[in-house]
């Protein structure tokens, strides 16, 4: 059974997550969309220096999502406590599933992303080459880029239901969830 706002505990509803949660979930949702947007468009970038350097700045984006996902985890499982739930049951085990199945896929992603520039031996800026592990195997390249790619597409879409989900509490549960993660609003 799913509780609405209106019978939480005045306590629980004007509870917000620290700042720190905040910042870093924006963060990485801020990254998920950008590394998303750049990763359909690579192709379409012509080839040479410009399209060296839109990949790099993918590369780059992702080392730093990397990094933003470490921070977290870390942070998540150290100090950044979970607030009280304000679904209960089902909604709740939904929560929670959707959010570590979240953290998964993109650190799943990360390490394939990684992994795609070891097998590929990118240039990152024209500036470092990053070696090819095993040259000239055209398949193994192929089924890391295309696993990075599906992974990328799953976090997009489990990304847009969490958002979903976000919006279904605000407008129709009419609870503190979304208002609990805006970066602005009264503490």
């Amino acid at each position: 059974m799913s509780t609405s706002f209106l019978d939480q505990p005045a306590a629980t509803q004007g509870l917000r997550h620290a700042p720190t949660s905040i910042a870093l979930h924006w963060i990485t949702a801020v990254l998920v969309v950008l590394l998303f947007i750049i990763g359909k468009t690579i192709d379409y970038a012509p080839k040479g220096p410009l399209r060296i350097d839109y990949r790099s700045l993918h590369m780059l984006l992702g080392i730093t999502l990397g990094v933003v996902l470490v921070v977290r985890i870390v942070w998540r499982s150290t100090r950044g406590g979970m607030l009280p739930a304000l679904d209960q049951g089902l909604l709740l085990v939904i929560a929670r599933a959707t959010h570590y199945l979240l953290y998964a896929l993109m650190v799943v992603t990360v390490g394939l992303g990684i992994t795609n520039v070891w097998v590929q031996g990118d240039s990152i800026f024209n500036l470092v080459q990053v070696p090819q592990l095993v040259p000239g195997d055209r398949a193994l390249i192929h089924q890391v880029g295309d696993f990075h790619a599906l992974c990328a597409d799953a976090v997009v879409i489990v990304a847009g239901l969490h958002s979903a989900a976000a919006l279904f509490h605000h407008f129709v549960m009419r609870d503190a969830t979304l208002r609990r993660m805006l970066p602005w609003g009264a503490r």
